[in-house]
């Protein structure tokens, strides 16, 4: 039986979605204005576009699902999510900003003197990582469809593909800003009222101190993460933040090295605040959908979650809010992933016009949406995981040591990032195919980021040191770009 309730939201968002990115259309008529909005995205309204497009399905569904599957362990993706952030206030933000890039290609050919052959590896690499990132909001689409509005699974993908075409191709980096920055608004809104509702309902019912010491029990009860497989995913996703091209994409688009340090500060607060939410969600899952704890439909806790404490309208209407909040989280980081993406395709195969712009950001969508429909889906965060685990081994260390190393070499950064991609890659599909046993090489391969991470950084600085000879020239003069500190009136 279809909700209408929760068929309108979908409604809503979706044409809400389209109307705001017609608008970016009329105030998008160069080439910057769609790879990065001219440059003139100020701190705050730049904070909230990124929120929008970083808070993905592994947010706003996968977080409350993790900590109904895994009890406390699943804390450390929200607090490893945030974190990310300052790792990119203290090293990147600002010194990317003054790159004067477009993508991450264009840095890495801007940083290593026109070298070709790793600018079309980094620009590989780009296209696998979005696409690894655009197939979970995918399937969370997919599961949200089915779930709260009874419709068939496969609309979902189709839906989001649609609506993200619309949106990138009206005004490419300018529309995309104003609806990612409304989405975070959005998707905190559509978490905090039924977050507040379900608190009134349930507090009177858990307040006493022996229900309280329950809720910890089940907390800790819960089978969650060994220490290695902890340690693990905290580095992926400290280290791949850094390397997320959606993200990285958006600091080109502030108009100062010290507007992206800002608007890192106040990304930090943003991140913060959401993620109080899912986080409550979680634990009140362990309380009234437990049964999804040992089901591979523990990511559906918020949205089953208000149906599951309220009765009647009122639950239905909570439903349907959260709907609306789920589908602008896979709109906004889609969107995101999809600019990035077509940038990258753009610059590398189409000559940067806003024509192949246009036509990359079809074909960008295409693929992820197929794989979608004809794959069943995993743990959102867990398969968010895994990609942040595969930037932190290969994108990560090229910008790190790129900004921070001036004896880095192109052979060394295309070493060391090919070393991480085998590796990071390889175990977590063997990992994929086997049986799951509780011993360590197998918790290696399930998260190879604790050794994966650092294989990439002593390959990179390995060969670099054995091909000293072909450090750039303009090696200096870059250097010095990225680090003397702006002018209010240079870009």
């Amino acid at each position: 039986m279809i909700n209408l309730l929760s068929a309108l939201a979908l409604v809503v968002v979706c044409v809400t979605t389209m109307l705001i990115a017609f608008h970016g259309l009329r105030l998008s008529r160069t080439t910057s204005d769609f790879y990065v909005a001219s440059r003139t995205v100020r701190p705050w309204w730049n904070a909230s576009a990124i929120g929008g497009e970083y808070l993905s399905a592994a947010s706003f569904l996968g977080v409350a699902g993790l900590i109904v599957l895994s009890g406390q362990s699943g804390l450390w993706f929200p607090i490893g999510y945030t974190a990310g952030y300052l790792m990119l206030l203290l090293f990147v933000a600002a010194p990317l900003r003054r790159s004067q890039a477009y993508t991450i290609p264009d840095f890495a050919q801007i940083r290593f003197e026109e070298s070709k052959s790793l600018r079309k590896i980094t620009t590989y690499l780009v296209v696998v990582i979005c696409w690894l990132y655009i197939v979970p909001q995918m399937h969370g689409a997919a599961l949200t469809l089915s779930i709260a509005t009874g419709l068939p699974g496969w609309l979902g993908p189709v839906i989001v593909a649609a609506v993200v075409c619309i949106t990138v191709v009206s005004g490419g980096m300018r529309s995309v800003t104003f609806v990612q920055a409304f989405q975070y608004w959005f998707k905190l809104a559509a978490l905090v009222i039924p977050t507040i509702f379900l608190l009134i309902q349930v507090i009177p019912e858990q307040s006493s101190t022996a229900r309280l010491e329950s809720i910890a029990t089940q907390l800790e009860a819960v089978a969650g993460l060994n220490l290695y497989e902890t340690i693990s995913i905290i580095l992926a996703l400290l280290f791949g933040t850094l390397g997320l091209p959606h993200v990285l994409v958006r600091f080109y688009t502030n108009p100062t090295g010290q507007a992206a340090r800002s608007t890192t500060v106040i990304v930090l607060g943003l991140l913060s605040v959401f993620y109080l939410l899912p986080t409550t969600l979680g634990v009140l899952g362990l309380l009234y959908t437990p049964q999804l704890g040992g089901s591979a439909e523990s990511d559906a806790t918020v949205l089953l979650l208000p149906s599951a404490v309220l009765d009647g309208f009122l639950g239905d209407a909570l439903t349907a809010i959260v709907v609306g909040g789920a589908f602008a989280a896979f709109l906004s980081t889609t969107s995101g992933l999809v600019v990035s993406l077509a940038g990258a395709l753009s610059q590398e195969f189409f000559a940067g016009t806003v024509r192949g712009f246009r036509i990359s950001t079809v074909l960008a969508t295409a693929l992820p949406v197929f794989i979608a429909v004809v794959t069943s889906s995993l743990a959102l965060a867990g398969a968010i995981g895994n990609v942040f685990a595969f930037t932190a081994s290969t994108i990560c260390p090229l910008l790190l040591l790129g900004i921070w190393w001036r004896s880095l070499t192109a052979r060394g950064a295309i070493a060391g990032m090919l070393a991480g991609a085998i590796a990071c890659g390889l175990s977590l599909i063997v990992s994929s195919l086997l049986s799951e046993v509780d011993a360590l090489w197998f918790h290696m391969l399930r998260q190879p980021a604790a050794w994966s991470v650092p294989l990439a950084f002593v390959v990179m600085i390995a060969v670099s040191r054995a091909t000293a000879r072909s450090i750039p020239s303009n090696t200096d003069r870059i250097m010095a770009r990225l680090h003397v500190p702006d002018r209010d009136s240079v870009f």
